[in-house]
């Protein structure tokens, strides 16, 4: 089979993305339908950053205990009581809609509660994934993610929304998008539950002190870990300038520089989305590049380019240009940065490294949401996207530079080529009874733990 489809020979796999595809159309739809219920509304951007400051105040408030969760508990439950929780919200906002009581509060509280889900999501899919295939077929896993991803949540969902929202309201896109929800719930239904892929010792100790070590630990392999902590710190500079804008001002600026509505914004969503499906298609039909860490840093950096233009143009068809090179890169980026966490971290403690990477770099994105609507109504959106575009470049270069990533990526190649026999790969490192090859201990017994013991529990190396 073609390396990108390779992962489809699992019918685990196979039905673990129906329910993502489902999921992520719901999560587009979703974007769209309330974006307009607030301008339907009479809501202004401010009104607007209120609801996307709840989205994401829940997933930065969540994302930590997710990932705890995620490598104590079998991935699939959680899983499922997610998919379960987002179907309740998705139909509680559809009857507020529909019986003319909804307000721009509950729309705030309501995204909450779907950030909530969020920030246990991506840790328990990130953890699991490694679980239900093999080492070299994750790149390609991860770009089908990426196609799916963008397709599905930015493109097919925004597109929905908008039909249902033109055919009859936003109640109409909430309640749709809810129903959807259940062939998420169907599909990990079926499913195998795998077992958790940490050597979990018997403790006495109380469930929330068990979680502050859990979270300790985690937290002390990012600071150690010069890659990840600098690509960490990168992204949340970056996420502060950017996610605000594209978020909360895109919308205003279809409105009030191209005259369009709600399909145009889904036009400009879905032109994002189909940049991000490709990208991920051509990176996951590839091997991982060699310059993998460089490459994807100046990709986020250097891809955020053309939102300088959107803030300026009275076109639509510039702004589906520009957002098309914005998906394209980032996405692309994105496929390799999930493979670099899978390949790179020790299993025992994936979910959690995961859940950090969330926490971490997006930190501040509460607070880029907050001052996204007042900056561009007192600066205006030319100013606003002008800061988006040129900031990132800048910090990509300065990242690069200081933190010698380029030194690291050349000490830890990630090509799936043919391995020593030797190395440390496969079952053993996949249980979490030894690290992966890439993040060998010097001077240690490799068929150590992580904490020199032999217990088994990889809490990861200094790579210093």
């Amino acid at each position: 089979m073609p390396r990108a489809l390779r992962p489809f020979s699992s019918a685990q796999y196979r039905r673990l993305v129906v329910a993502l595809a489902a999921s992520l159309l719901s999560a587009g739809a979703w974007i769209v339908a309330a974006a307009w219920q607030v301008i339907e509304l009479g809501g202004t951007p401010i009104d607007l950053s209120i609801v996307a400051v709840g989205a994401s105040l829940g997933l930065v408030l969540a994302v930590l205990v997710g990932g705890v969760v995620a490598d104590r508990v079998p991935q699939r439950r959680i899983l499922l009581a997610i998919e379960t929780a987002r179907a309740v919200v998705f139909a509680v906002a559809g009857f507020l809609a529909a019986t003319g009581l909804i307000e721009v509060w509950q729309l705030a509280v309501l995204s909450f509660v779907l950030g909530v889900a969020d920030g246990f999501f991506y840790p328990a899919y990130s953890a699991w994934l490694p679980a239900l295939l093999p080492a070299e077929q994750l790149l390609a896993a991860n770009g089908v993610e990426g196609v799916l991803r963008p397709v599905a949540q930015n493109a097919a969902g925004p597109a929905l929304a908008s039909v249902l929202i033109a055919v009859q309201a936003p109640w109409l896109a909430f309640l749709v998008v809810g129903g959807l929800q259940v062939v998420a719930i169907v599909a990990l239904a079926v499913m195998r539950t795998t077992p958790l892929r940490r050597d979990l010792e018997a403790s006495d100790a109380h469930p929330l002190r068990q979680m502050a070590v859990d979270l300790r630990d985690g937290f002390a392999y990012l600071l150690r870990t010069r890659w990840l902590f600098a690509t960490l710190a990168f992204s949340i500079l970056l996420v502060l300038v950017v996610i605000g804008p594209i978020e909360v001002l895109i919308p205003f600026a279809v409105r009030d520089q191209t005259g369009g509505g709600a399909g145009e914004f889904a036009l400009v969503l879905a032109s994002f989305g189909i940049g991000g499906a490709v990208g991920s298609l051509l990176v996951s039909s590839f091997r991982l590049p060699r310059r993998y860490l460089t490459l994807m840093i100046l990709a986020w950096g250097f891809g955020c380019l053309p939102l300088a233009v959107i803030g300026v143009t009275p076109w639509l068809w510039v702004m589906v240009v520009a957002t098309f090179v914005v998906g394209f890169l980032f996405d692309a980026a994105q496929v390799v940065w999930g493979t670099l966490l899978q390949r790179r971290v020790p299993p025992a403690m994936l979910g959690r490294v995961s859940s950090l990477d969330f926490f971490v770099s997006l930190a501040l994105m509460p607070l880029s949401m907050a001052i996204a609507g007042p900056v561009g109504e007192w600066l205006g959106l030319a100013p606003a996207f002008l800061i988006a575009g040129i900031v990132p470049p800048i910090l990509a270069i300065v990242t690069l530079a200081t933190a010698r990533l380029g030194q690291d990526e050349l000490a830890h190649p990630l090509d799936d080529g043919p391995m020593d026999a030797t190395q440390v790969t496969g079952a053993e490192a996949a249980a979490g009874f030894a690290p992966p090859v890439d993040e060998s201990h010097p001077g240690r017994d490799p068929s150590a733990g992580a904490d020199g013991s032999g217990s088994g529990r990889a809490v990861g190396a200094d790579e210093e």
